[in-house]
C-alpha cells in the first residue's frame, strides 16, 4: 500500500467552518521568504494579482498573466508550511467558461500546489463558482470593489455607499455563497452594507476596507509595512520598513564610498599552508 501523507496546512473547509468564530487572519505574500515569515501568524495567505501593481509595476491588476501567478504561488508554497495558500485568477483566465476556468484553475493547483483559488464577481459569476466547487477545486468568492473590473467601474470607487446600491450587492453575496464558495473576501464596501451581509450568508466573509463584523480581515503586506508609497484609507501601517530600508541603504552607501565597508571581518583570509612555515637553518640549530 502507498502511504499517504497528512495534511498539515489549514485547509479550505477548516476556513468555511470559522464563520462567526474567531476571527480569521490573512495576508497577501507574493514570494517564498515573506511567506515563511509571516506562516505562523496567519490562517490562509492570498497570492493576490495585486502582486502586478506591486512586485511588477503595473498600474491595474489587469495585465497580470496566469504564468505570472503560478510562479509566484509555487514560491509562496514552497516558502510556507501551515496557513492555507489561495492563488488569484487573474483577469481572462476564467470569464469566458466554466471550462475554461476550470481548465486554468485546475493547472493552478497542479502547478503551484496551493489549496484553493479566488476569482472576482458576484450573480454573474455563480455558475462557474459551482462547476468548479463541483469538480474539486475549493472557490473563494471576491464582492464589492473588483480591481479587475476598474476600466469598467472608472476606477477604484467604494460600492455601497448609496443604499440604491445594496440590493445588486446583497445579491453578490448570496449568489455566491449559494454556488459553493467557501469564503468571499468584500473589499472597498460601505461598512454597514459589509455588516448586514456579513450576518445574511452562511460563509465567512473577508473585508479589506469594509467592516470590522466581517468574519475575517486581509490586508497587502507591503501596504501595513509601510513599504508603499501611497495605500487606500482602510489600510493601517503596522510597521514602518519603507523608512527603515532607506536609512540602511544609506548606510550602506556611505560606508561603500569611504571604504569602510567591507571591513576585516567581512572578508576571507587565506588559508594558512604547511608549506607556507619558515624552516629552520643550520645556523638557527
Amino acid at each position: 500500500m502507498s502511504k499517504q501523507s497528512n495534511i498539515s496546512r489549514m485547509t479550505a473547509p477548516q476556513i468555511a467552518a470559522r464563520k462567526g468564530g474567531e476571527p480569521i487572519v490573512s495576508l497577501t505574500a507574493y514570494h517564498a521568504h515573506t511567506a515563511a515569515l509571516i506562516d505562523p501568524f496567519v490562517d490562509f495567505m492570498l497570492v493576490g494579482d495585486s502582486l502586478g501593481m506591486v512586485m511588477h509595476g503595473y498600474d491595474t491588476t489587469v495585465p497580470v498573466p496566469l504564468d505570472l501567478m503560478i510562479m509566484h504561488g509555487a514560491a509562496v508554497v514552497r516558502g510556507s508550511s501551515r496557513a492555507l495558500v489561495v492563488v488569484d485568477m487573474p483577469f481572462g483566465s476564467y470569464e469566458e467558461s466554466p471550462p475554461i476556468a476550470f481548465r486554468n484553475a485546475a493547472r493552478v493547483l497542479k502547478e503551484t500546489g496551493c489549496g484553493a483559488i479566488k476569482l472576482e464577481g458576484g450573480v454573474h459569476m455563480a455558475k462557474t463558482i459551482t462547476y468548479l466547487t463541483t469538480r474539486g477545486i475549493p472557490v473563494m468568492a471576491h464582492i464589492g470593489l473588483t480591481p479587475q473590473s476598474v476600466n469598467v467601474m472608472g476606477g477604484f470607487k467604494t460600492q455601497g455607499r448609496e443604499e440604491k446600491e445594496w440590493e445588486s450587492l446583497e445579491q453578490d453575496a448570496k449568489a455566491v455563497a449559494e454556488a459553493g464558495a467557501f469564503a468571499v473576501v468584500i473589499e472597498g464596501m460601505a461598512e454597514l452594507l459589509a455588516a448586514r451581509i456579513t450576518k445574511m450568508i452562511a460563509i465567512p466573509t473577508i473585508g479589506i476596507g469594509a467592516s470590522v463584523d466581517c468574519d475575517g480581515q486581509i490586508l497587502v503586506l507591503e501596504d501595513m509595512l509601510g513599504l508603499s508609497p501611497r495605500v487606500p484609507k482602510f489600510v493601517k501601517e503596522f510597521g514602518h520598513l519603507g523608512q527603515a530600508i532607506e536609512t540602511a541603504v544609506q548606510a550602506y552607501a556611505t560606508e561603500v564610498k569611504s571604504r569602510e565597508f567591507p571591513s576585516r571581518e567581512h572578508v576571507y583570509e587565506m588559508k594558512k599552508s604547511k608549506n607556507n612555515t619558515t624552516s629552520k637553518t643550520g645556523s638557527d640549530k
